[in-house]
Order: C-alpha cells, then sequence, then structure tokens
C-alpha cells in the first residue's frame, strides 16, 4: 500500500479535498473555508474538491455538494490531501473506488491530512501505519483495534507525524487547516485567518474535555461488581482500597488483584474516574461554589479537583463550567 514521502511543494499550492457520499459535511468544507479564508491574506491556495468519479456528492446532513473534478482533472503533483470522513466509517474503508482515489492521490501529495474518521480511510491505505494519528475521542478505541499498525492518540485535537497530519472530530478540522496555514505563511496570516471566522487560533485543551469518560461500568465478578456500585452510590465517601476490600469481605491484596484483571484498572482510578464524572455533572447543572463541587464529589478541596481536572481534561472546573453549562455568554439574559 502507499506511503507518503516528501515531495517539492507543487507550484500552484493545490489543496485538494476529498468528497463522497455520506461524508461528513464539516469536515469537508470547514478546512475549505480556512483555506479560502486564507486566499485574503495573500495565500494562493487552489481548492478543489474531487470525488472518485467526479460527480457530486450527497454529505452526511443531505445536503449536495459540487464537485471541481475527479483525479484526472488534477494536476501531477498536489501540495496538500485532505480526507475527510464519515460517523460509518466501515462504509467509507469498504468503498473501493474511494480508497482506491485516495491511495492515488497519496502519492502525489506533498503533505496529507485527515479529518475526523478520514483518518480509517488513510488507514485502510496503509498511509498511517506506524505512524501517531488522531481522529474524534468516540472512535479511537475502533480505530485502534481495527488498525494495530497506527498509534492512536485520544486526547490531541490533531496529531502531526512527518508529512502526515491527522484530526480529531469535525470541528477540529478547522484547527488543523490552521496550522498548515501557519506553517505555510506564518502565523500572522493564521491568526487573520483565526479572527475573520471568528474561531480560536489555538483551540484551548484537548478532545478529552469533550469525551464521555471511558471508565468500565460493568464487570463479571460479584465482589468487583458490589465494589462499583458502593463507588457510585456515594463518590464522596472515603473509598481507600482497604475500606472497600473490608466492606465485600476480602483482603486488599486479593481486591486489587481482581479489580485489575475485570476492568485494567485499579481501585484508585476508577473512584478517581467517578468522582470526576459526579463533579462534571455538578459543575453543568448547578451554581454550587467550586469548593462545595469538590467536597460533594469526594476531592475533598478544590486544588485536587484542580489538578484531576488538569491531568483528565486538560482545563480548571471553573473553565469547564464556563465551556458546558450553557451557550450563553456569562452575564447575558
Amino acid at each position: 500500500m502507499a506511503r507518503v514521502t516528501p515531495r517539492p511543494a507543487a507550484g500552484p499550492g493545490v489543496v485538494a479535498v476529498v468528497a463522497f457520499d455520506g461524508v461528513q459535511l464539516l469536515d469537508v468544507t470547514g478546512p475549505a473555508e480556512v483555506f479560502t479564508t486564507a486566499n485574503m491574506f495573500g495565500a494562493g491556495y487552489d481548492v478543489r474538491i474531487v470525488s472518485p468519479d467526479g460527480a457530486d456528492v450527497t454529505t452526511s446532513s443531505g445536503l449536495r455538494i459540487g464537485v471541481d473534478a475527479g483525479p484526472p482533472d488534477l494536476p501531477a503533483r498536489l501540495h496538500t490531501l485532505v480526507v475527510p470522513g464519515r460517523s460509518d466509517w466501515r462504509r467509507a474503508v469498504t468503498n473501493r473506488p474511494l480508497i482506491a482515489l485516495v491511495d492515488e492521490l497519496l502519492k502525489r501529495s506533498r503533505r496529507v491530512t485527515s479529518v475526523c474518521a478520514g483518518a480509517f480511510v488513510l488507514a485502510e491505505t496503509g498511509a498511517l501505519d506506524g505512524r501517531r494519528a488522531a481522529t474524534h475521542w468516540r472512535l479511537a478505541a475502533q480505530l485502534a483495534t481495527a488498525y494495530p499498525r497506527v498509534r492512536v492518540e485520544t486526547d490531541p485535537v490533531f496529531v502531526r507525524d512527518g508529512d502526515v497530519v491527522t484530526s480529531a472530530g469535525v470541528t477540529a478540522g478547522i484547527d488543523l487547516a490552521l496550522s498548515l496555514v501557519e506553517d505555510d505563511h506564518g502565523a500572522a496570516v493564521a491568526r487573520d485567518v483565526a479572527r475573520e471566522l471568528v474561531v480560536f487560533m489555538a483551540r484551548p485543551g484537548g478532545q478529552s474535555q469533550f469525551s464521555a469518560r471511558l471508565a468500565p461500568r460493568t464487570a463479571r465478578h460479584p465482589v468487583v461488581r458490589r465494589v462499583m456500585d458502593a463507588v457510585g452510590a456515594d463518590p464522596a465517601a472515603p473509598h481507600s482500597l482497604e475500606s472497600l476490600a473490608v466492606a465485600v469481605g476480602v483482603s486488599a491484596r486479593h481486591l486489587s488483584r481482581l479489580f485489575r484483571a475485570e476492568t485494567g484498572t485499579t481501585t484508585g482510578q476508577y473512584v478517581e474516574s467517578v468522582r470526576l464524572e459526579a463533579a462534571q455533572v455538578l459543575l453543568e447543572s448547578g451554581d454550587d461554589p467550586v469548593d462545595t463541587v469538590a467536597r460533594a464529589s469526594g476531592f475533598g478541596s478544590s486544588e485536587t479537583m484542580r489538578r484531576v481536572f488538569q491531568h483528565a481534561l486538560g482545563i480548571a472546573p471553573t473553565a469547564y463550567r464556563a465551556r458546558f453549562r450553557t451557550t450563553t455568554p456569562h452575564g447575558v439574559a
């Protein structure tokens, strides 16, 4: 299968954005809008929407996208290839005309990128073998399982590995495209584009802040299930390994072995995960001060909760509340 190798930059700066039936609309239009907006500030990108047969496509939202070209209509060398995805990635990777198109364009491209589930399409061609890559947080485990030679990273909004850049879900394609504009034309142009589109120059935090927590919620062994039920029922209780072991009538050592075998994690890590979820719910749904939320969710102090939020989500509790509580700006009735 094709492997990407660095090539000299294409003269006109042709950016080929792949489109196909069922593609996520914003995966296509987000990067295209960034590149074309950069042209307002002297970038000179030539953005072409390309499909396997050169025909228009119907996106996941039902909107049709006009296609500029099929593969024969593109120049021999491309500056950048953008591969979007669709949420049902299995249908994308079994779309042989699509895979053949991407495989061909890989060989003609100086730089290769994917947006969201487009990473699965790149992986199917072999272009991500041995490389670090990102995709939508909900699909990361599936990418790692389906393509074990890909080194999947779950938190970054986008990941660079040589001349291949892959992004997280949907709107992260805008972040990716802005970074490419900065690579090509400098931070000032990228900043102008970000201001024009009213988006962050660099998104604060990674995609972990958006993801559902993936702590295990089921276990086969009754002892482990009882421990998980006890922690879930009262996250703020003092759930040490020793106290949990006493509660279920086994030794701490035995519980530690059982819990790791069943869940792949420790009791301490599980307790922290449950407390984090409890704190997220309280921050999203209530007005209690951060100190109160920290005590109610079992962290004890706001400083301990802040450290856990920063480590797990990349943002502080106050920032989390501001981003996920409401769409209404602070202070606006």
